[in-house]
């Protein structure tokens, strides 16, 4: 098939995993046709059946935000017309999903008919798509979507329960993990660098948002570093990360705190560590926290969202009520003080990340696209 792929180019969750996505269906003979404001970061796999189309646009002095939905819409119409798509799977309903819907009614003026299948990731259900400002368009996005998936149990429900999409069947298709790239590496030099004492390694990988608890991660490594000689790793960026810096100066803790902004290679990161916290108050899915437990990392989370879908409790990790910080470092400590258990945690997280692999999910997403595409075929 020509796939036209929407999605945000940036580290957050549904780039990655639209990228991810469409670079597999590349190598399994797809043409995949990213259409985006800047080349996605993990698009970095040379292939003859991948090609960029990157949305221009023009500041105006008229305009006081520039229009990019319009020139989205302009971009996937002409992709459309000069590549022979056959479907737009698009990533994220605001706006991608609205915008699919206008080019796919200008298509029609060009007698083309091109379906929409539209996945949800998380916070564009949860909490941006839940505003006043948003919720009518979202619902009507979602609901002339020709084919709709969401990551997780969680999601398909909250879509279902907060947005008047009707009779809609949303398709729950988990995130994946390649397991080919994220498996526990030998970088003990690396491990040596950080933990030149051996103290035990934590990490947080997050976009650094007010969801994602950055305060909640601190504050639990206190907790941990008390009974536990340990450092932990952040690893990301974004809005609160002056406020975590901020913090760990006050309660004393810089020196054990190795802030890394946004890295690529993250699997090396996950190599050299022993836990991974996260804490979020809302996570559709936790993808950071499946790649983790890829590289034999158990995970500490909060039971937030689709985290019990992901993280078993006792078992590849523990999960706990949103903020109880006292719960998560004692559940971190009983494993970092125990290595018996922490091996047993550790082959558990990489064995259940197995069943999240490309090529388990992947296929799913094929069937879906034709079984979208044939259902469209009989209705125009």
């Amino acid at each position: 098939m020509n796939i036209g792929v929407v999605c945000y180019p940036t580290y957050g969750g549904s780039g990655v995993v639209a990228t991810e996505l469409g670079k597999s269906l590349a190598l399994r003979g797809h043409k995949i046709h990213f259409i985006t404001y800047s080349r996605p970061i993990r698009l970095d796999l040379f292939s003859e059946n991948i090609f960029y189309h990157e949305v221009r646009t023009q500041d105006y002095p008229l305009f006081e935000f520039i229009p990019y939905e319009s020139a989205l819409a302009s971009t996937m119409v002409d992709v459309a017309r000069y590549n022979d798509i056959d479907l737009f799977h698009v990533h994220y309903a605001i706006p991608h999903a609205s915008v699919a819907f206008t080019a796919k009614q200008i298509l029609k003026e060009y007698d083309l008919h091109v379906p929409v299948v539209t996945t949800l990731h998380g916070t564009d259900i949860t909490l941006v798509g839940k505003n006043k400002s948003f919720a009518p368009t979202v619902s009507f996005s979602i609901s002339k979507s020709d084919g709709v998936t969401a990551v997780s149990e969680f999601l398909r429900e909250a879509t279902l329960e907060n947005f008047q999409v009707g009779s809609k069947d949303i398709r729950v298709i988990p995130n994946f993990v390649d397991v080919n790239r994220f498996q526990r590496q030998d970088k003990d030099h690396f491990r040596k660098m950080i933990s030149g004492n051996g103290e035990k390694i934590l990490i947080h990988t997050s976009n650094f948002r007010k969801v994602k608890r950055i305060e909640d991660v601190l504050n639990t490594f206190a907790i941990v570093r008390k009974e536990v000689p340990a450092r932990l790793m952040m690893v990301g960026d974004g809005p609160e990360r002056v406020k975590a810096e901020d913090l760990c100066r006050q309660i004393g803790m810089c020196d054990d705190i190795v802030f890394l902004g946004n890295q690529n290679k993250v699997e090396e990161i996950y190599s050299i560590g022993d836990i991974f916290l996260m804490p979020s108050a809302n996570e559709s899915f936790g993808l950071a926290a499946l790649e983790a437990m890829a590289c034999e990392v158990p995970v500490i989370s909060s039971n937030a969202g689709g985290l019990p879908e992901l993280v078993v409790d006792g078992k590849t990790g523990f999960t706990s009520p949103i903020g109880n910080v006292e719960k998560m470092a004692a559940d971190a400590i009983s494993l970092l003080k125990d290595e018996a258990k922490w091996k047993k945690f550790s082959q558990a997280a990489k064995d259940h990340a197995h069943n999240f692999t490309i090529e388990k999910i992947v296929p799913h997403y094929e069937r879906y696209y034709e079984e979208v595409s044939r259902e469209y075929s009989s209705v125009i």
